[in-house]
């Protein structure tokens, strides 16, 4: 008569091995898995936060390639803004503390300096950052 031959997993290693059906149900003892929780992260020291420093910017006229304001503050940039016609007439740039360089806005974060500038005669500090 044939024999029935089983897969039988639970052996150490990475490898498996066949045993015919009777040793498979002798020897075979039901092993629970063990779980080890692992002890929780450490969070490292959090160092305190850098005060912001506040942006500086740089506005250049497209036309006569002109500085209207150079390494300025919020407020200068929204004076020299409330003087263009347009905001296409300008490129605004913002200085960049971790690149050590201008970026230049793009074109819909000048359009929103330049909505500030527009929104009322008094330029509060709240509304420009």
């Amino acid at each position: 008569m044939a024999k029935t031959w089983v897969l039988r997993t639970e052996t150490k290693g990475t490898g498996a091995h066949v045993v015919p059906l009777e040793g498979a149900t002798k020897g075979s003892s039901a092993v629970e898995p063990v779980f080890v929780l692992r002890s929780p992260a450490r969070e490292p020291a959090a160092a305190a936060p850098t005060p912001r420093v506040p942006r500086r910017f740089r506005i250049v006229d497209v036309v006569t390639r002109q500085t209207l304001v150079e390494d300025g503050g919020a407020r200068e940039a929204a004076e020299a803004l409330g003087g263009v016609r347009s905001i296409v007439d300008v490129d605004v740039y913002v200085w960049q503390e971790e690149r050590e360089r201008w970026r230049l806005l793009s074109l819909a974060e000048q359009q929103a300096m330049w909505e500030i500038t527009r929104s009322g005669p008094e330029l509060s500090p709240n509304k420009i950052r």
